[in-house]
């Protein structure tokens, strides 16, 4: 397909919102160097969830995330959240590694083209775009596994082997879902929106692209909460 033609107004709301993410991710990481989070992954999560999340998760983070102050490391005083909000935390945790794969994914494809082809492209899928998707699921797949990883082995005091297993049992569900929805809106969008409306697919270069990834990730979050919920309660994740 070819590369779309977009509006003024598209490319300016679009800019916008990736700037705002930007700062509110950058004020998330200044606040957390002086502040004790739990565990130390949450130093990673909680920037790279406000990159999609934006203004929504610096408000969720600023009442629910920040640690008690003091220097920055792990350990600090935590306290069982509700429901919910635990529910919430462990989604976004499975967000973070799901974003940044798909932001290592997704520009790996673009600047070497050949990586797109070992995935499939012009032999199983006439679309990049689909190849690309395989490409995403898994590096974002081995990331969540690995944040899940230094989530559960220091909380269960695991083996290295022990964490892996508990790692992939926590996981496999959650990411599978969050990338559902990610991947449904991202079709709809490329297919269903930017295809007939503007003559052809965002790039990874444009800025619409990853506007449009931003409400994908929140659609992500929408399919894996429910998924997050049944796993806490079955003890598979742990309540953060």
């Amino acid at each position: 397909m070819n590369v779309a033609v977009f509006p003024d107004w598209l490319h300016s709301l679009s800019v916008l919102s990736l700037m705002v993410a930007a700062i509110c991710a950058v004020v998330i990481a200044v606040d957390e160097t002086g502040r004790r989070q739990h565990m130390w992954i949450m130093y990673i999560v909680w920037p790279l969830t406000a990159l999609f999340g934006s203004v929504l998760w610096l408000a969720f983070y600023w009442s629910c995330g920040r640690g008690m102050p003091g220097k920055a490391t792990s350990g600090g005083e935590h306290t069982q959240a509700p429901m919910p909000v635990a529910v919430a935390k462990g989604a976004s945790h499975c967000g973070a590694g799901c974003t940044l794969g798909d932001i290592i994914a997704e520009w790996l494809a673009f600047l070497v083209p050949t990586v797109a082809v070992a995935f499939g492209w012009k032999s199983l899928f006439a679309e990049k775009l689909f190849a690309v998707w395989v490409l995403d699921y898994l590096v974002a797949f081995g990331l969540g596994v690995a944040f899940q990883y230094f989530t559960i082995k220091p909380m269960r005091d695991l083996s290295v082997g022990g964490g892996i297993i508990a790692a992939l049992k926590a996981d496999i569900a959650s990411i599978t879902a969050w990338q559902v929805g990610m991947y449904g809106f991202m079709a709809i969008a490329q297919f269903a929106w930017f295809g007939p409306a503007y003559g052809g697919h965002a790039e990874v270069n444009t800025p619409e692209f990853w506007f449009a990834m931003q409400i994908a990730m929140i659609c992500g979050f929408c399919t894996a909460f429910p998924v997050n919920w049944l796993l806490v309660r079955a003890g598979l994740k742990e309540r953060m």
